[in-house]
């Protein structure tokens, strides 16, 4: 016995397929059996339409066009009325008149069109009420489903002109400028295609006038874009504007309702007919202005010989004034003459000259001098009309031939050299080249012209030619024999030292200066520097009060360094030397100094040299001139002089220029003397000078008193000479005054 266990479901088993087994009481198999069980269908789904739409449709549709087609599902078995169902329209909000929707059914789907005519402006919206019910024998199942149509506006109003606004004016002569905006209206939604309207001129075949669209208040902006004429157009102008929407119009109208079939609609637009265009007929006033005298012809051209006397006729200009206030009343001037050559007559335009015209001017464009007369009529404002002159002006030979270049330079040489020279002529051929070239003076054997016509030839240099400055003279002829004397400056050097004369005349020009410019700036510097010992001296110095207390407190000073400046004369009426280049030599004999100083006497090393160095002098006094050679910091330095016993000291730098070495002199018998002098002054009766007694700190042996105090310790050896090679060198220099036997100037 089979039996169901659960309810089976046709939607999802239309078939099942068991197999059985029987066993016997050993358990192995006996008999096998397959069974296949069909689901039979009941009606238990449904039908429903696959979604609910919402479409949009031009409102210029036609009827019987389709609007959309609508499909539907049951998954009952479709073989059977079960699964198979109609659709229907049950309901269309809101109701309608002038529209019918219709639905017709294909299998499984239904396509819905209308009949009548779709209006915008009476409902935007439908809601169409879809049924599907399917054929069940004992019961029939059904369910609605919703289509929303979307009407879209399309041009079934035409635009309408309102009124216009602007002056209507326009003087001639005038462009860029608005003259009138024209408004319409249009029942069509605002910012579509079919409320947006295009302007089309008519009556202006010469394109004064553009007009073009508003797009935000869709007016028609009227401009003038090329002037106009007065004396041609007139006073007024008069123009027509039409205008339709940028979307074709159309209009849909019911006539009749059928039971069946499609209704009797009248439709306009679609089958290509149209409603007239809407023109609007417009007056513009056209305000007369002064215009400028007009010349005929424009521009006149005329020939005429260069160099022709100051008062020849030239042309006459004619010009015309349109307007009638003022006809024909205007002043001839001249307007533009760069050279001022010429002149004309203000009330016959007859036009002459008044100097002399030269074709060679810079003025002159290929033979071309240009002149503008003006005609200036007496309006207000006044107006000024321009015609052209073009002056042709025919050569004569009135320039000679000169030479490109007249410096030149050649290279020394034991055979005959050449270099190239060029002329040129202002004039045009056959006034100008080719030129005839003639060496005039003693030239013979030393220089030569080859060849000698042309207007590029070479001058030769014989070998004999010695090395320096030539001036030559050149005759230069042109083609008509028309000829001037040109110079030529040519040096002549040994290019195994210069390549090029003239580079190295111009280095030497550079390098002088250059030396000029390192001059002016030490000039600057030392007046600088003036300044600035000016402004030091005039400092007003504050005195610092030294504070109460203790005596072993350090000074206050209001010098950088503290001391006392002293000047120590010399002795014996012996001259201090300051500088190197006042070295007086008193000996006739000759002196040969050696060593680290250059003494005042004619013996060798009982002076000093404050700086580093070591000096080697030879001088001879009995001679009025000499020279001395002395090495200081491994430079050469030289001096020379015209006076005996006196030598200035010079150190010669690599480009050959002079510096001036200032160094100070002391004699060591001097200071020794003047120290002497001193220390006497110092000394008291009857007491030794610096006797002292030493205080006991400690005994020897014995710790320090006081343990505050480091230890001094006081080395036994010599003062270590070692120390003084890492000083400065002033320091070295202090003490070769006080111990000359141990230090060594290096």
């Amino acid at each position: 016995m089979l039996m169901a266990n659960n309810k089976v479901d046709y939607e999802i088993y239309r078939l099942l397929k068991l197999h059985f087994e029987a066993r016997n009481v050993t358990g192995e198999v006996d008999t096998r059996l397959g069974m296949e069980i069909n689901i039979l269908d009941i009606n238990d789904n449904v039908p429903m339409l696959d979604r609910n739409y919402n479409i949009r449709v031009e409102e210029s549709t036609r009827q019987g066009e389709d609007v959309v087609t609508v499909r539907g599902d049951d998954l009952d078995n479709a073989k059977t009325g079960n699964g198979t169902f109609d659709l229907k329209i049950v309901s269309v909000t809101p109701q309608d008149d002038d529209i019918d929707f219709v639905l017709e059914q294909q299998h499984q789907a239904g396509k819905i069109t209308f009949r009548g005519c779709l209006n915008y402006d009476k409902f935007q919206k439908y809601t169409v009420l879809v049924e599907a019910k399917d054929r069940g024998d004992k019961v029939q199942l059904s369910s609605t489903g919703t289509v929303i149509i979307n009407v879209m506006d399309n041009n079934n109003h035409p635009p309408v002109f309102t009124g216009l606004t602007g002056s209507g004016k326009v003087k001639e002569g005038e462009s860029g400028v608005t003259v009138l905006r024209l408004q319409v209206s249009d029942k069509d939604t605002q910012g579509t295609p079919a409320w947006r309207v295009r302007y089309t001129l008519h009556g202006d075949p010469r394109g004064h006038f553009n007009i073009t669209t508003d797009p935000v208040t869709n007016e028609g902006v009227l401009t003038v874009v090329k002037p106009l004429n007065y004396e041609d157009s007139g006073k007024y102008k008069n123009l027509t504007v039409t205008v339709q929407n940028e979307e074709p119009y159309f209009t849909c109208k019911v006539k009749g309702r059928s039971p069946t079939g499609l209704w009797n609609v009248e439709w306009v637009g679609g089958d290509g007919t149209a409603p007239s265009l809407i023109s609007q007929p417009i007056s513009i006033t056209i305000e007369d202005v002064n215009d400028p005298p007009i010349f005929f012809p424009k521009v006149k051209d005329i020939r005429i010989m260069e160099n022709s006397p100051a008062g020849t006729f030239l042309e006459t200009f004619a010009a015309i004034d349109k307007d009638k206030t003022h006809a024909n009343s205007f002043d001839f001037q001249v307007g533009k003459d760069p050279a001022d050559w010429v002149v004309v007559n203000s009330t016959t335009g007859k036009v002459s000259t008044k100097h002399i015209l030269d074709r060679e001017s810079k003025h002159v464009n290929n033979s071309i001098y240009t002149v503008l007369i003006w005609a200036v009529d007496h309006g207000k404002p006044p107006m000024t009309g321009t015609g052209t002159l073009h002056i042709f002006l025919v050569d004569q030979n009135d320039n000679v031939p000169v030479l490109d270049v007249s410096d030149l330079a050649m290279c020394l040489s034991d055979k005959p050299t050449s270099t190239n020279i060029s002329a040129h002529d202002l004039d045009l051929p056959p006034y100008s080249d080719p030129f005839h070239f003639e060496l005039l003076g003693d030239v013979e054997g030393k220089w030569k012209v080859d060849p000698t016509y042309g207007t590029t030839v070479n001058l030769v240099k014989d070998k004999a030619v010695y090395a320096g400055h030539h001036k030559l003279t050149l005759r230069i002829s042109d083609s008509q024999g028309q000829h001037s004397l040109q110079n030529i400056s040519i040096t002549v050097c040994d290019c195994t030292e210069s390549p090029s004369c003239l580079k190295q005349k111009m280095s030497s020009s550079l390098a002088a200066s250059g030396i000029g410019i390192i001059f002016l700036a030490l000039l600057l510097l030392l007046a600088l520097f003036l300044l600035a010992c000016l402004l030091s001296c005039k400092r007003e110095k504050i005195f610092i009060a030294a504070d109460d207390g203790p005596e072993w407190h350090l000074l206050h000073s209001n010098i950088e360094k503290p001391g006392t400046d002293c000047k120590i004369p010399l002795s014996g009426g012996e001259q201090m030397i300051t500088k190197v280049d006042t070295v007086d030599q008193k000996s006739t004999n000759p002196v040969i100094v050696k060593g680290t100083g250059v003494t005042s006497s004619s013996q060798p090393g009982n002076g000093a040299f404050f700086g580093s160095g070591k000096w080697t002098a030879t001088q001879n006094v009995e001679s009025s001139q000499f020279e001395k050679e002395a090495f200081f910091d491994s430079r050469r330095w030289v001096s020379s002089t015209s006076q005996a016993g006196k030598s200035t000291w010079k150190f010669r730098n690599g480009e050959g220029s002079m510096m001036s070495r200032n160094s100070l002199f002391l004699r060591q018998e001097d200071l020794s003397n003047q120290l002497i002098k001193r220390l006497g002054m110092l000394e008291s009766f009857q007491e030794e000078l610096g006797h002292y007694d030493p205080h006991e700190y400690a005994e020897e042996g014995e710790p320090a008193s006081d343990p505050q105090l480091d230890a001094i310790s006081v080395p036994g050896q010599d003062f270590d000479m070692d120390l003084l090679r890492d000083l400065d060198p002033k320091f070295k220099t202090l003490a070769s005054v006080c111990r000359p036997d141990l230090v060594e100037l290096s």
